[in-house]
């Protein structure tokens, strides 16, 4: 049997208060918190992150991030994905929340797990509407970047490198897919 690690730590059960432990529920195969005294199993579940690699002209957006995570790094903007919007809602968010940015959402680019972190990544290709686009609350400055220079070593996140390696790649040839990779810890090429 793969009993699988749990993740973040709980420790009062979200619907009685009640203390936890960790079981195996009945017809189930894998560590869950469970109640102690209602038996509610608290299901943990991967957060879903999402962004667009945004064109603006022959150039790319980026935003250098005024938050930790990997603060003063660039990044794609991107982020938590919030209950009631879809996919293209949240990247569409993100990107006017980060960038100051109003944008088409278009086709979806890549879906990167990041399973260290418990999330998945997903990334739409755009494009400005306005052309504007400044630093929003969570970005220390915003800019564009011409392909041949984007700071690849000051790109924050994996995810996001794997993202604008596709976009660049898929433009490239000319043809667009949905790339699926997971992030790994390793060095970028």
């Amino acid at each position: 049997m793969d009993i699988q690690p749990l993740g973040e730590l709980i420790s009062y059960c979200p619907y009685c208060g009640g203390g936890l432990n960790t079981a195996i529920p009945a017809g189930d195969n894998r560590l869950r918190y469970v109640c102690s005294r209602c038996d509610a199993v608290s299901y943990q579940n991967p957060k879903v992150v999402v962004g667009c690699v945004t064109e603006f002209g022959n150039r790319i957006l980026l935003c250098k991030r005024a938050i930790e995570p990997r603060l003063g790094y660039w990044t794609v903007p991107a982020g938590f994905m919030e209950l009631g919007e879809t996919l293209e809602q949240g990247a569409a968010r993100e990107t006017l929340e980060e960038a100051c940015a109003n944008i088409q959402v278009g086709s979806l680019l890549a879906v990167v797990d990041v399973l260290e972190a418990g999330q998945v990544h997903v990334f739409f290709r755009g494009k400005s509407i306005d052309g504007h686009y400044g630093a929003g609350d969570e970005s220390i400055a915003t800019s564009l970047y011409a392909p041949e220079d984007i700071p690849w070593p000051e790109i924050a996140f994996r995810s996001g490198y794997i993202a604008l390696k596709q976009f660049f790649a898929q433009k490239e040839t000319g043809t667009e897919w949905v790339h699926t990779e997971t992030a790994t810890r390793a060095p970028r090429d």
